[in-house]
């Protein structure tokens, strides 16, 4: 009895304790549920943490973007705002010992044929002194060592020497290429050198092409933003020292059509406002005024030669008619100024398009619509090299020369020419006094009337006093236009003189050109050798 009820008792203590363990666990797995909740939780945090983290970072880096988008347009609306300032921080001349190359030399590349190799050391190759019983009883195996030490090392001696020849060889090759070719590049550079002095040489003597070759340095090396072609042809009349350039412009394209960025955030897109059409306008005609008045300014001050008095410019624009789809160049700015009328501006504080109506150019109402102007001078019109290239070597002969002509024979050559471009003309007694040669009448109402023509066969420049005489006459016929024409030049005086008034010059080059295209005749202007003008009239030579 008592041993059932021992085991009866063991049994329920058992069962107790497997109860407490059964507890124990499901209290540990509990727990672990919790902790692992605890962690997942957590875990959601931190992605949710990481997400919002992640979205505002990647906000910031679009407004970043937003916000250097902007200053990139203010950067480009602040460069076309100072095109003229900041040319005139610098100086624009031409150093011609700038222009010269140095002699491009290659460096020496063989150095290490320069270090002679070690000769062979004899002990290397000879076995070490016999000792003990070997120098007793093995003299004659030592004795051979030492011969096939000395034939070893016989042998390297010649090696090492035919190798010394060998390197000696390359050396001497290889400094004999090198001299070759730093004595090419040095005569390169002498000739380079030779072609500048000459080039040099011809700008201060005032030869034609040198001139233009200057002036066109002076150009290219002048920076613009992006989108400016940089684009320009150089015409110089050295009789008249006078400089055309017709310069191409850029288009509206290069003010930005955007005036600011903005980055919405709700729906991750980024909006431009545009910039207001009147704005483009404005910031365009500036930007042409401005390369207007800053390539007169940098061809007057570069001119260290003194060979230009007079700047013609024409700024035009080669683009597409939207109308047509084709092709054209119109003149938007038009400007013929002196040397001392220009050089009175203060440039540094002047308003780029009153400062060309200042110096009374012609300026397009619209330049962004491409409303053209008429050039004060057509480039074609005084560009002596285009003639000539025109022209067979063979015709030469066939052409008149101006020169040969009668007094009378060249005033009804020049009535024959206002004739056919539409005037009704009329020939007058000859005149040397600053009378009139050819009265015409413009038959065009409004802006036609009476034009008085005073023509001149020169050879040197004309004078200013010439000028002044055919105004004078202007006024006294009542007429409303005077025409000088020359087989020769004007100076900066003239020029000067004429600007704002009722007087058109033209020179021999114009003269030729509008012989070709209206009367059909292909001239020529050679003055003999014993020419001489009239002395009435002191060539207008302005240095």
């Amino acid at each position: 009895m008592a041993r059932r009820r021992s085991l009866v008792s063991a049994f329920a203590q058992m069962q107790r304790e497997a109860a407490r363990a059964s507890a124990a666990q499901v209290r540990a797995e509990a727990a672990a549920r919790r902790e692992a909740d605890r962690a997942h939780v957590a875990y959601l945090r931190a992605s949710a943490a990481d997400e919002k983290e992640r979205k505002r970072l990647y906000a910031e880096s679009r407004a970043a973007s937003v916000a250097a988008a902007n200053g990139d347009l203010d950067a480009q609306v602040a460069a076309l705002q100072e095109l003229l300032a900041l040319s005139l921080g610098r100086d624009c001349r031409i150093s011609f010992p700038s222009l010269k190359h140095a002699a491009a030399i290659a460096a020496w590349q063989h150095a290490y044929l320069e270090r002679p190799e070690p000769p062979p050391v004899p002990d290397a190759f000879l076995p070490p002194p016999p000792t003990g019983l070997s120098k007793m009883f093995g003299a004659g195996k030592q004795e051979q060592a030492v011969a096939a030490g000395q034939a070893a090392y016989a042998q390297a001696v010649e090696a090492h020497r035919l190798r010394e020849e060998c390197r000696a060889a390359a050396l001497d090759r290889a400094r004999a290429d090198w001299q070759a070719a730093a004595d090419y590049a040095n005569a390169v550079a002498r000739n380079q050198h030779a072609e500048i002095d000459a080039f040099e040489a011809d700008y201060r003597r005032g030869d034609l092409d040198a001139v233009i070759s200057y002036c066109s340095l002076v150009l290219e090396a002048s920076r613009y933003p992006e989108g400016f072609p940089q684009k320009f042809r150089l015409a110089y009349v050295p009789e008249s020292r006078q400089l055309v350039v017709e310069y191409e412009l850029p288009t509206t394209a290069v003010v930005p059509a955007g005036r600011a960025y903005r980055y919405v955030k709700a729906s991750d897109t980024v909006s431009e406002t545009a910039r207001p059409l009147a704005q483009v306008k404005a910031l365009y005609a500036s930007a042409v005024a401005q390369v207007t008045v800053r390539t007169v300014h940098e061809l007057l001050q570069a001119d260290v030669g003194g060979h230009v008095d007079t700047v013609v410019f024409n700024g035009v624009v080669d683009t597409t008619d939207p109308g047509s789809g084709r092709r054209v160049r119109p003149c938007l700015v038009t400007l013929r100024t002196t040397r001392g009328v220009f050089g009175e501006l203060d440039l540094a504080h002047v308003e780029p398009l009153a400062c060309l109506r200042h110096l009374s150019a012609a300026v397009s109402k619209s330049p962004a619509e491409l409303v053209p102007v008429r050039p004060v001078l057509e480039f074609s019109m005084v560009d002596p090299r285009f003639v000539a290239e025109t022209d067979a070597l063979s015709e030469l002969d066939q052409r008149p020369n101006l020169m040969e002509l009668t007094p009378t024979e060249f005033e009804a050559l020049i009535q024959n020419l206002f004739t056919k471009m539409g005037l009704e003309s009329r020939q007058t007694r000859p005149s040397r006094d600053g009378g009139v040669d050819c009265v015409a009448w413009d038959p065009r109402p409004i802006f036609g009337g009476k034009v008085v023509i005073q023509a001149k066969r020169y050879k040197n420049t004309v004078g200013v006093s010439a000028v002044r005489d055919l105004f004078g006459t202007l006024q006294n016929e009542g007429a409303s236009k005077g025409i000088l024409v020359t087989t020769s030049g004007y100076g900066q005086a003239s020029f000067e003189f004429a600007q704002n008034k009722p007087i058109e010059l033209i020179d021999g080059a114009n003269l030729l050109y509008l012989l070709a295209e209206h009367a059909g005749i292909e001239a020529k202007i050679i003055p003999p050798d014993d020419w001489k003008d009239p002395a009435a009239d002191t060539p207008d030579r302005t240095t």
